[in-house]
């Protein structure tokens, strides 16, 4: 099988890359990214992206792909609202686009997030943008799944990029304890998707607790 992942630099797409180079079953994964990570492998090949809304030069990538997985995010807060539509919802539907362009039998899974509003009417960016972008890609013809995780637990220790990040780590322990709605560890979350990406599953919205059942 063929790969292809972008985002395999963030806290869930490095354990799906990792995965896809650790299954047999897969013989070739490609990896989108903005700057190199130098990463050696015999089934890995590393492309530098400079505009992750035009893929025009990169079609060949997308060809005879069995599952894409689309990882890029940014944390609200981070960038302003133009910039976090540009990176949550045009890159995510323009990589769609170049996968059923080339590849449209593919299993594509987007990292969404809990509480994305598809009536798009939601007045904090990141509910109303995870929205759309689940949208209009849900509007063209490719076997689409979507996952909306609460909380990722950062398995490998890191450096947390804001506040809210460092209380919901501290408060995990509560809120697991809380039932399955609330958290999920990050090696669950990238368990879950790269089978969906391998096998498929019924759901198409995955929320929290479909991730953890299926993890």
């Amino acid at each position: 099988m063929k790969i292809l992942i972008t985002g395999s630099t963030g806290m869930v797409g490095s354990l799906i890359l990792k995965a896809a180079l650790e299954d047999p079953k897969v013989s070739e994964v490609i990896s989108l990214l903005r700057s190199p990570r130098n990463t050696v492998h015999p089934k890995l090949k590393e492309v530098l992206i400079n505009d992750f809304e035009d893929y025009s030069q990169h079609s060949t990538l997308f060809q005879n792909v069995e599952a894409a997985h689309f990882c890029i995010g940014v944390y609200t807060g981070q960038v302003n609202n133009k910039t976090f539509e540009k990176i949550t919802v045009n890159y995510a539907v323009k990589f769609a686009e170049a996968v059923q362009a080339n590849s449209p039998n593919a299993r594509l899974c987007m990292l969404s997030g809990a509480g994305a509003d598809r009536t798009e009417k939601s007045r904090t960016a990141f509910a109303k943008f995870k929205g759309r972008a689940e949208n209009l890609i849900f509007n063209m013809d490719i076997d689409f799944y979507t996952f909306r995780p609460g909380y990722i637990y950062p398995v490998t220790p890191r450096e947390e990029p804001n506040l809210m990040y460092k209380v919901s780590r501290a408060l995990y322990p509560v809120l697991k304890f809380m039932g399955k709605n609330l958290s999920i560890k990050s090696t669950e979350l990238a368990r879950a998707m790269y089978h969906v990406g391998m096998h498929g599953t019924k759901l198409k919205v995955l929320e929290n607790q479909d991730i953890l059942d299926l993890a």
